[in-house]
């Protein structure tokens, strides 16, 4: 372990280093590129599922009127900060303690393997005392049905060259089936108070009762509702699913560090659409179809956040710092070239592809001067994203906390500035903004080569 860390201190002696380490094997299918693979596309898949059914909601809803679209946005706007809330502690605290737990049960099967070993060499031993063993003591080589003998995952040898191999035990995890019924609650708390407060939840995001978009916003909002524990569920089950990977993510990161840290993340986002509400009913139709697709798009960079996240957790419990670089320059690359390529479709897809989401001229209008940031900013937000998963892996979750805390604070404070002062436009500045500040913020560990990652700089 130590030749490892005196390696990478050797290759990496400006932080900065790390950004291009490697760069000519981005593309290289070996054991890491493989393993980021194995866990990143199936991820980026299931993160992206709800962002791509509001998505569809909003392209059908859209060519029923540029109101009943607006309403939706508001809706889905409501829902998400909602959901998120509860969605991320909760699956970033249940892959730890499944991580753990798991950890623990391996550790306790290896003893128990070991145990069996011995017990085995000893027998094969006895049993070789004698050139021919008679009937009645070959039948003394079978495995006997004793406790020990039971829970064994070992091969054992029966005869001189019979070997059989013991079936896989199920294991028990405790916090995997806790996590489920806490998502079920959870989910089921969430749709009561998105119910029971549609209205006023609606007038606080800018729908007054009287507006147009107020009575089919609630309506989708509560329809949405519905779907809740279901949603929270499934993520509970994917945060069970990812703590078998991720072995050694520590458990100091609270609940309460987490809270904090989605609430700052999500809030931009959920005032940005309460500002275009404000505006009326054309330019939050128009916002929502932009902020969907940037939402959508984005949220595949997490899959390369959820990769880097397990597998960085390992290798910084192993102290392996050759792999953490490694990992770390892979994933982040991977990111920046997926913003490329993200902002290429986009730029050039939205602009053809804008009516599939609505037919009105002035919603289209606006979608048009919206398109330029939502694919300029991909890379930002593929990096910013890849960074939150890099630092999670890192277990730098007091950092990830405070440094978005700071970053929504300053956040809001351009937006509530830009909005009054140039309207639809003004936001989508705040959001790059947000987005840069982000990344920046991510940036800052890695960077300068402190926290976790101060190794970068011995």
């Amino acid at each position: 372990m130590e030749e490892k860390d005196v390696s990478c201190r050797e290759d990496v002696k400006n932080p900065l280093s790390i950004f291009f380490r490697d760069i000519r094997s981005i593309f290289k299918l070996d054991e890491l590129g493989q393993e980021i693979g194995r866990i990143a596309l199936p991820a980026a898949l299931a993160l992206t599922a709800d962002p791509i059914a509001s998505l569809v909601d909003t392209a059908f809803i859209g060519h029923i009127g540029p109101i009943e679209q607006a309403a939706v946005g508001v809706s889905i706007a409501v829902f998400n900060q909602a959901s998120k809330i509860a969605i991320f502690p909760l699956v970033s605290v249940t892959t730890s303690f499944v991580a753990e737990e798991d950890a623990i049960t391996n550790a306790n099967e290896d003893l128990q393997d070991d145990k069996c070993m011995e017990k085995n060499e000893g027998d094969d031993a006895e049993a070789f005392e004698t050139d021919s063993p008679s009937k009645s003591e070959s039948k003394s080589l079978l495995p006997k049905n004793d406790s020990t003998e039971s829970i064994c995952k070992s091969e054992k040898i029966v005869t001189s060259f019979e070997i059989v191999k013991s079936k896989p035990g199920k294991r028990h995890i405790p916090s995997a089936s806790s996590a489920l019924i806490i998502g079920a609650v959870l989910g089921i708390i969430q749709a009561v108070f998105l119910i029971a407060g549609a209205k006023p939840l609606l007038k606080f995001m800018g729908v007054k009762p009287g507006s147009p978009m107020s009575k089919p916003a609630q309506d989708y909002l509560r329809l949405r509702s519905l779907g809740a524990p279901a949603v929270l569920l499934s993520l509970a089950m994917q945060g069970v699913f990812r703590g078998f990977k991720d072995t050694k993510t520590p458990l100091f990161a609270t609940g309460f560090l987490l809270l904090v840290r989605v609430i700052a993340a999500t809030f931009c986002v959920t005032l940005a659409a309460s500002l275009a509400a404000r505006l009326g009913p054309t330019q939050m139709a128009a916002f929502q179809v932009c902020l969907q697709i940037w939402l959508a798009t984005s949220l595949l960079a997490d899959g390369l956040a959820v990769a880097g996240q397990a597998i960085l957790a390992s290798a910084f419990a192993q102290k392996d710092f050759s792999r953490c670089t490694a990992t770390a320059s892979r994933v982040l690359q991977l990111g920046v070239v997926l913003g490329l390529v993200l902002a290429l479709v986009l730029g050039i897809g939205l602009h053809y592809g804008a009516r599939v989401f609505t037919k009105d001229a002035n919603v289209l209008n606006l979608i048009g001067i919206g398109i330029p940031f939502v694919a300029a900013t991909q890379p930002i937000n593929c990096l910013a994203f890849v960074f939150d998963g890099v630092n999670f892996g890192a277990s730098d979750f007091a950092y990830s906390a405070y440094s978005m805390l700071t970053v929504a604070l300053f956040s809001i404070i351009f937006l509530l500035i830009l909005s009054s002062s140039y309207g639809y436009i003004g936001i989508w500045v705040a959001l790059t903004i947000y987005m840069s500040l982000r990344a920046l913020a991510g940036f800052g560990r890695i960077g300068t080569g402190t926290g976790p990652w101060k190794f970068l700089r011995s």
